[in-house]
């Protein structure tokens, strides 16, 4: 599918942050209103302002327009558990030692016939883990929750995690109550609305409702969207308008091979295209709210995703081209995700960022919003501020994963680092590298691992010191694996 790139690239060339139009000293002691959008399962390019021709995005569009667009922004694992617990920390999933989604197969309930079986992993946010939410209430901030937690049962829910209201956050990782994203929901921490009322909208709703309520703040606002997980539902009208706009396009599925899997290589699917619409709605509702209460010049504004989106598996909805691969590879379209942050008078409108960033900077970015020094939290990510700023913001300062399973998308136990351009891969299961440059080579087609053993060198050592650091767990070698039979990678669209 056609991408219109020649405008991001112009756009680059044009504004690319760390120049000079930065409002050195704006709000330096203001405790600013937070809103953060995570969205779950968005692709990098599945947003207008990311390159999407197909699907419709203007309100997180007019978000970009207005604030900062990171085309170099990471999540900090391929799914979503581990990347939550990162935002919610500032660490490393590592360092929790949440690395799978939970509820995956611990390695002892492991069936799949695959060369290795998973390492262990946790399977709830230690209550002795200091999220942003608990830093923002001790400074006087009201702290709200809305959507997917997934970081344990109950009792390690968003309300024992320093959220004043929690509003359908559960152990769950997606909507499967009731009538899944249309009340009833089904959901123990969010009261059913009208028959067939949508969930996105219901959310928005309650994190609007919020911002009313303490509109005096300081606030602090998550809505983490259970959309565009699955299951793929959508409102009939936005299903119905882009099976139109397929056929106005001449659009049609078109497939391709990444490893044991297909991948979708063209933007059409109408159900998940209008559960990327419905999600922006509900995006536009909270901004509305923000502009009608006088408060979008006292609110920062952030919004993401948690991992690269789904393209070779569980419907295969989207394709992240021009990245290789999807969610639950370690490739850049499992990991490489938007990231838009909106400042008022800090940051300049329509600001573009090439910096590399990942989730765990978001905490420290949020607490030194709140007024407070996020040097006395131990974390592994950077607050943001600086760069915002125009101060000194560490440009090859090595991002890292390591996701010692197998992911449902048919990605395989891997680890990876990322420094300046240059990115190397492990894959456990044969223990191969793979080296790419992202300048030149953003879909990672030319493993340059045969040609600069200096740089594999360099990168490798980082990242092995940087897994003792962690205190990275490993996958260990199958037992009952059978090469005779079926590979426990493979899935088929049909």
């Amino acid at each position: 599918m056609m991408r219109n790139w020649s405008i991001l690239v112009g756009s680059l060339l044009a504004l690319v942050c760390g120049g000079n139009a930065y409002l050195a000293n704006a709000g330096e002691d203001a405790r600013w209103n937070v809103v953060l959008f995570v969205v779950d399962d968005l692709g990098w390019a599945d947003l207008g302002c990311y390159g999407s021709q197909f699907y419709e995005t203007p309100h997180v569009d007019r978000l970009a327009a207005e604030g900062m667009r990171f085309l170099d922004a990471y999540a900090a694992c391929q799914v979503c558990s581990p990347t939550r617990a990162a935002i919610m920390t500032g660490k490393w999933p590592q360092r929790v030692g949440i690395t799978d989604y939970i509820g995956a197969p611990q390695p002892e309930a492991w069936k799949r016939n695959t060369r290795l079986l998973p390492a262990p992993y946790e399977t709830a946010l230690a209550l002795e883990e200091v999220t942003f939410a608990e830093v923002l209430k001790q400074r006087g901030y009201a702290t709200f929750f809305a959507g997917k937690w997934h970081l344990g049962p109950e009792g390690y829910w968003p309300e024992n995690q320093g959220f004043d209201i929690n509003m359908g956050g559960t152990g769950q990782g997606g909507p499967y109550g009731g009538n899944k994203y249309f009340s009833p929901y089904g959901n123990p921490r969010l009261p059913d609305g009208p028959p067939g009322e949508h969930l996105p909208d219901r959310l928005a709703t309650e994190t609007a409702k919020f911002i009313e309520q303490h509109k005096e703040g300081p606030f602090l606002a998550v809505l983490c969207f259970y959309s565009v997980h699955t299951p793929l539902m959508a409102r009939e009208d936005l299903r119905q308008k882009y099976e139109e706009k397929r056929k106005r396009l001449g659009l049609v599925e078109k497939f391709g091979q990444e490893g044991p899997r297909e991948v979708r290589l063209v933007q059409e699917h109408p159900v998940y295209a209008a559960m990327v619409e419905a999600m922006d709605q509900a995006v536009g509702k909270v901004l509305r709210k923000l502009d009608e209460l006088g408060l979008a010049e006292k609110t920062v504004v952030m919004f993401t995703s948690d991992n690269g989106g789904l393209s070779t598996s569980e419907g295969w909805p989207t394709s992240n081209l021009p990245l290789r691969a999807g969610k639950g590879w370690i490739y850049e379209g499992g990991i490489r995700v938007p990231f838009i942050v909106r400042w008022p008078g800090v940051v300049p409108a329509g600001t573009i960022c090439t910096t590399p960033v990942c989730s765990v900077d978001i905490f420290p970015t949020i607490v030194e919003l709140s007024g407070e020094d996020p040097a006395r939290y131990k974390v592994d990510g950077l607050s943001l501020v600086p760069l915002f700023r125009n101060r000194t913001f560490p440009a090859d300062r090595p991002l890292f994963w390591h996701y010692p399973h197998y992911g449902n998308q048919g990605g395989a136990p891997s680890a990876a680092v990322r420094r300046g351009p240059w990115k190397l891969i492990h894959w456990y299961e044969d223990d191969s590298w793979e080296l790419y440059n992202l300048e030149d080579d953003i879909g990672e087609n030319r493993n340059l691992a045969g040609q600069y053993p200096e740089k594999v060198a360099e990168l490798k050592k980082l990242l092995q010191d940087w897994l003792v650091d962690v205190g990275a767990r490993y996958p260990t070698a199958n037992p009952n694996y059978d090469p005779t039979k079926p590979d426990g990678r493979v899935a088929h669209r049909r």
